[in-house]
């Protein structure tokens, strides 16, 4: 009996899930910013919520878009099913900084138990500049 077909099968099927996988985890498009002095992305744990602002200022957490005046009733629900989870803020860089400023608050009002920014990291300050 000759497995060698179905082998080639596995691994093309294997190959296909490495490759979609991690473009299903992004999701949405969100430009975030760039900067120089990025924290170590820390693994392990409980995955955070995402809570993304898209350039046009709408709401998504964990890619399902949040009706508009709902941010803090939906972020409490998410809160209150699992406590125990961060949430990472992913504002697109074209949003004014007055709105993702004013997504943070209610964030912190309601206490999440951790909170970062997500950014992406620049070698440089010319670079970080350039990209602006």
């Amino acid at each position: 009996m000759n497995v060698t077909p179905l082998v080639d099968v596995v691994l093309v099927l294997l190959i296909i899930f490495m490759v979609v996988i991690p473009a299903m985890e992004q999701g949405l498009n969100i430009e975030v910013p760039g900067i120089v002095n990025a924290d170590e992305e820390k693994e392990g744990g409980i995955d955070p919520f995402i809570l993304s602002v898209s350039k046009g200022g709408a709401l998504y957490l964990d890619q399902k878009q949040i009706p508009e005046g709902q941010l803090e009733a939906f972020l409490k629900a998410a809160r209150d099913r699992e406590p125990n989870r961060r949430l990472v803020l992913r504002g697109d860089r074209g949003v004014r900084y007055g709105e993702v400023r004013g997504v943070l608050a209610t964030v912190q009002r309601l206490g999440f138990p951790g909170m970062s920014l997500r950014v992406n990291q620049r070698t440089t300050d010319a670079e970080a500049l350039a990209s602006n």
